[in-house]
């Protein structure tokens, strides 16, 4: 018998002439665009360095588009979101040593929210590599341990011929369920000789696929349709795998609340009369949650914000679809389904049968009911005020990136994305810095509509560079720096902690005037005037700056009583 993939294509004569006669000229850098480009990358991010000067050189005789930010760390944050919003693998062009390890915490966060970036960076020549001490620029003893622990899989080339099939496998590893960076080195000398390797006409660029194990979603099938008050959590493996369309239609056919994580944020509709909305940092909706006899957990792993900070305790059957295993019933015991998001439900979808229940919607509206009484009690105006400007300015399909900051943290929660892939946050890993650089990667990926950025002023300090870079490729991102003077959320929990605040108050900028001096307009705003101010941005071709001078509060916690 024959397999489809046990057949090999003859190759024509034409293609035999071109691979015994390649173009002069060509070096190991050339072998690395023309796989990218083989496999079907279009775009890459990142930052020149003298090991990587041979990737760089290669660019200019290929067709990719390079977006170059002036801090790795941002170009990491730049590929994290062009992959969040195409569903691509991002390539990141590094080098060796400083430049690489500045990239770490981008490539941390695009772990913890499994995002596909294809980190490539340059290495110390050949003769250096095996940890010995020989006095090379920027050598490191062993550069990829640095990397093992945050990013999917380490591939470290020593020939030109290693190329084509490192960066193939690397490229399916990153978009493999679940998603996440990765990371190729190459050596300095490899990438700048000369080479005779024939040129790359194209790749493999299919990732696996992870199906559930039927047996699995027979069970899970039985116990949701016999459940009596189930209920749903919808993480970002919903929205990572477009299952937010076959999540509506579960959840109908079950008659089943749904609560979205952050991650999660548009995977369910928010007005929709079983939507819970994204209120998961409540006791309402975790006793609710805790309530349920059958509890469906898609796409996440129920970490600390998934949980209300782990007070979390169902006390019913819990059903666990995840895509990473090291996730799976990592937190609760769980039904533990290791399957891609989009195809467990539509398993579950062919074997659950109809339930009804009445009551489902009332239930919801109650919770609901309940936690805007306990927000409307702590006489949080300006913040609900400054939330609802927000989301009245940003169009409906634009996309909206935010830094860790107060904003932000009431984002996760009162939020509405308006549609799944339309709200990212830097809360896999929680660093600062992300909204703004993120931004410009999403505008890379799709200049037709403007996106939204973030960020307190203390974050904003972290990537001010990159508007340079906003003006020299000319991206529609709007930047909403909300201005209180500090780490607005570290100070409030030093001093609900410890009575007084240390180290978080900042001397910073007059904001307006940095981004005009960068050739960005900009404009302060006041609560009254954001709404007007921010839309009047966000119409503008370009980039832009609205800084909002305001001090905000977060609500009340409810896990510290729970």
């Amino acid at each position: 018998m024959t397999h489809d993939h046990d057949l090999v294509l003859r190759p024509t004569q034409a293609q035999i002439d071109a691979a015994l006669n390649p173009p002069a000229g060509r070096n190991g850098g050339d072998l690395v665009v023309e796989t990218l480009a083989g496999l079907g990358a279009t775009t890459v991010f990142g930052l020149p360095g003298q090991h990587a000067l041979g990737m760089f050189d290669a660019l200019r005789r290929s067709d990719l588009r390079y977006i170059g930010l002036r801090v790795e760390n941002n170009a990491g944050f730049a590929a994290d979101a062009y992959g969040r919003i195409t569903g691509e693998a991002a390539p990141l062009l590094l080098s060796t040593g400083p430049g690489a390890l500045t990239s770490l915490a981008a490539l941390q966060e695009a772990a913890a929210a499994s995002a596909p970036v294809l980190a490539i960076s340059s290495q110390i020549p050949t003769a250096g590599l095996g940890g010995g001490r020989h006095g090379y620029l920027h050598e490191l003893p062993d550069q990829a341990a640095s990397f093992r622990g945050v990013v999917k899989s380490v591939h470290t080339v020593r020939t030109q011929s290693q190329i084509p099939s490192a960066l193939e496998a690397a490229w399916k590893s990153a978009l493999t369920a679940p998603h996440g960076p990765v990371w190729v080195e190459i050596p300095q000398d490899v990438l700048l000789a000369e080479t005779s390797v024939p040129v790359v006409t194209g790749g493999d660029a299919f990732p696996e696929e992870l199906p559930p194990r039927p047996e699995l979603t027979a069970v899970a099938a039985h116990l949701l349709s016999h459940a009596e008050r189930p209920a749903i959590i919808a993480g970002g493996g919903v929205v990572r795998a477009d299952a937010s369309g076959k999540l509506r239609q579960l959840a109908e056919t079950l008659q089943a609340p749904v609560v979205a994580t952050p991650g999660g944020k548009g995977a369910f509709p928010w007005t929709h009369p079983l939507s819970l909305q994204s209120w998961i940092e409540d006791r309402h909706t975790t006793d609710f949650l805790e309530d349920a006899d059958v509890l469906l957990v898609v796409g996440s792993g129920l970490g600390e914000l998934s949980s209300n900070y782990h007070t979390f305790k169902p006390r019913g059957r819990v059903i666990q679809i995840e895509a990473d295993l090291g996730k799976l019933e990592s937190n609760h015991p769980a039904l533990g389904i290791h399957a891609d998001a989009r195809l467990a439900l539509q398993a579950l979808l062919e074997t659950v049968t109809e339930r009804t229940d009445p009551t489902a919607s009332e239930r919801v509206r109650a919770v609901l009911a309940k936690v805007a009484d306990r927000i409307a009690a702590q006489e949080l105006t300006l913040e609900q005020d400054v939330l609802a400007s927000v989301r009245k300015a940003l169009p409906a399909d634009s996309p909206s990136f935010w830094d860790m900051t107060i904003l932000a943290y009431w984002a996760w929660s009162a939020f509405d994305a308006k549609g799944p892939n339309h709200m990212h946050t830097a809360q896999g890993a929680g660093g600062l810095g992300y909204g703004f650089p993120a931004a410009l990667g999403a505008a890379a990926a799709d200049p037709t509509r403007p996106v939204l950025a973030v960020s307190g002023d203390g974050g904003a300090l972290y990537s001010i560079a990159e508007l340079a870079t906003a003006r020299q490729y000319d991206l529609p991102v709007t930047w909403l720096i909300v201005d209180d003077g500090g780490y607005g959320i570290l100070r409030e929990y030093m001093t609900d902690a410890f009575g007084e605040a240390t180290a978080t108050e900042l001397t910073r900028p007059d904001y307006v005037a940095l981004a005009e001096s960068f050739g960005v307009p900009g404009v302060r705003t006041t609560p009254e005037t954001l709404e007007a101010d921010l839309a009047k941005a966000l119409q503008n071709p370009g980039p832009s700056v609205v800084v909002l001078p305001a001090v905000l509060r977060m609500f009340a916690p409810t896990h510290l009583t729970a």
